[in-house]
């Protein structure tokens, strides 16, 4: 709706344009030259929204850590592969092809619509990992003192999305990346002035546990698309829970049919972001998965997120039924995202084992 909107304000301001400077003659050559040149625009334009709609292809975590460690001539130690995987995550979201594009004002990117919401998925992974790197992996204790360039990096990257100027959002996570950047150059220093990453198993779970709210919650709005009769279940488990408003015991849950989409990519960049970071903690985190002899339990759980970023042969994303003649792909991609939460929550579960 935003490209058909964008599309009929630009002819009709054309129109006025021509009428007033006299410009189409009546001979209409002037029209059609002019005609030409905005159909042309117009393909341009159309071309490039779907170039930059494309999603980045995935960078290998080991060579990304081993890249930026080596230009800062530095050894890898606890902690690189973590750090450098945010970096080159965040970095993604900012150069790849169209930039960040979530803010955009102007054509192409103010038409569009999938890639903003992939963006935005990939953002709210991001700022969960540097919550996690601020909070705890990089403490001791809980006595312990913050890091100072991380307590600088995260409130940078949870600035507002969609803000183009004073500041502008791609310039503030440009900061938390500079941030973080000198976060991971202190890692591997000895002393004062030196930064630490504590790999943990309770430091694991306390990330692990932010990333299975978030997949939760993606799971239950990809599977509102086709609409559901949902007991409340708020307070369950508790008799003397109370809660601020009162709920009805049932509710009808149902995603708009204009979010739908928004939904969808909103989960697969959730999802690629998520397929990195895994595989980084995968490195850092070696001895306590192994020791708990949970790697394998990781790698599934990687294996059903790389599901979710299958290619997508549909021109758009078709909302059928659960059990109709067309295909549901929020339906598909629920599955894949549950299946994901079900084995990190077993993961949990193993870490928390002594």
């Amino acid at each position: 709706m935003r490209f058909v909107d964008t599309i009929k304000d630009f002819f009709s301001n054309l129109s006025d344009s021509l009428a007033l400077s006299g410009i189409a003659g009546d001979d209409g050559r002037n029209w059609r030259w002019l005609s030409t040149l905005a159909v042309i625009y117009l393909i341009v334009i159309i071309g490039l929204g779907i170039w930059w709609s494309l999603p980045p292809a995935p960078f290998d975590i080991r060579e990304n850590a081993q890249a930026r460690s080596a230009a800062n001539d530095q050894a890898i130690v606890p902690g690189t592969a973590t750090t450098a995987t945010l970096i080159g995550v965040i970095d993604t979201l900012l150069n790849k092809p169209g930039g960040y594009t979530h803010n955009d004002l102007f054509p192409p990117g103010v038409v569009m619509d999938n890639m903003p919401q992939w963006e935005y998925g990939v953002l709210i992974q991001s700022r969960d990992l540097a919550r996690a790197l601020r909070e705890v992996l990089s403490r001791s204790q809980s006595q312990s003192s913050e890091d100072v360039d991380l307590t600088l990096a995260e409130p940078r990257i949870n600035f507002q999305s969609d803000n183009w100027v004073l500041p502008a959002s791609e310039s503030e996570y440009l900061d938390a990346q500079r941030y973080l950047q000198a976060y991971f150059e202190r890692l591997p220093l000895r002393g004062d002035g030196s930064s630490q990453f504590y790999a943990r198993a309770d430091n694991l779970n306390f990330w692990l546990s932010m990333v299975e709210k978030r997949l939760g919650s993606l799971s239950q709005r990809l599977s509102a698309s086709v609409g559901q009769r949902r007991l409340n279940t708020d307070l369950a488990g508790d008799p003397d829970a109370t809660q601020s408003t009162a709920e009805p015991t049932e509710m009808e849950v149902r995603t708009p049919w204009s979010k739908v989409d928004d939904i969808f990519y909103e989960s697969r960049g959730a999802a690629w972001a998520l397929i990195h970071f895994l595989k980084a903690a995968e490195i850092d985190f070696a001895q306590v998965l192994e020791k708990k002899n949970a790697v394998v339990s990781l790698r599934q759980i990687v294996r059903e997120l790389e599901a979710t970023q299958g290619f997508i042969w549909s021109p758009m994303i078709l909302n059928g039924s659960g059990f109709g003649l067309w295909a549901n792909h929020s339906l598909v991609m629920a599955s894949y995202i549950s299946r994901a939460n079900a084995a990190l929550i077993d993961l949990s579960g193993l870490l928390e084992q002594g």
